[in-house]
């Protein structure tokens, strides 16, 4: 095709829109591809780095390093931020389709297709207002929790380890509560004071008894 793509937002030949990686003989059919680009297309660089990362696609794993060596370029050749990024546009072309056959009954052949493709990905930078919309979403879900965000997934993991001993140290204190409460009754119970008054009002009713059988008897 020839002359500037329709979603690379420029519909004039030879206008740069952005920053461009293009990955040429990729072995897969372009259809495929199309379908994790339209995941990505329109979001900032960081939203389309962990939608691929998530997705279970194989086509997703090429297309994220596209992606990365398009925020390289942006960054070493035309000093960008790459906070600042957002997928402008993405395509991907069909490129050389390499035939082979396969040895069939009675001396025929079945025809394969290996199909290739080229895929591009362009980013440019975000205008002010959604750049503040960003920050302030990131910001906002950085305090939701009452924490800091994690970088790192050695940051998240630390900070799982400790929510996890706070809940055990929770749990042991509640149910130490619990048998402290439970064993109050049984303690007040085995007092001496109380096993001494109910001995002497159980020697109270014998003598009593006692006295009343002697009576009768005389």
């Amino acid at each position: 095709m020839t002359g500037p793509k329709l979603n690379e937002k420029s519909y004039v030949a030879g206008e740069r829109s952005g920053t461009k990686a293009t990955a040429k003989y990729v072995r897969t059919s372009a259809s495929k591809v199309r379908a994790v680009l339209d995941l990505v297309r329109g979001l900032d660089v960081k939203s389309a780095d962990q939608i691929l990362q998530l997705t279970e696609r194989h086509t997703a794993i090429p297309v994220r390093k596209l992606l990365a060596s398009a925020v390289a370029n942006a960054v070493n050749n035309d000093n960008q931020d790459a906070d600042e990024l957002f997928v402008i546009a993405c395509f991907a072309d069909e490129g050389p389709t390499l035939k082979r056959f396969k040895p069939r009954a009675r001396g025929r052949a079945s025809r394969i297709l290996k199909r290739t493709c080229h895929v591009t990905i362009i980013v440019a930078r975000m205008s002010d207002a959604r750049i503040a919309i960003v920050q302030a979403r990131a910001e906002r879900q950085g305090a939701g929790s009452g924490r800091p965000a994690a970088t790192n997934r050695r940051d998240r993991v630390a900070r799982s380890k400790e929510q996890a001993a706070d809940t055990s140290v929770e749990a042991d204190s509640e149910v130490i509560a619990v048998d402290t409460e439970e064993s109050a009754p049984v303690a007040s119970s085995l007092k001496p004071g109380a096993s001494q008054e109910n001995g002497t009002e159980e020697q109270a009713d014998i003598a009593s008894d006692t006295a009343a059988d002697e009576a009768e008897e005389n």
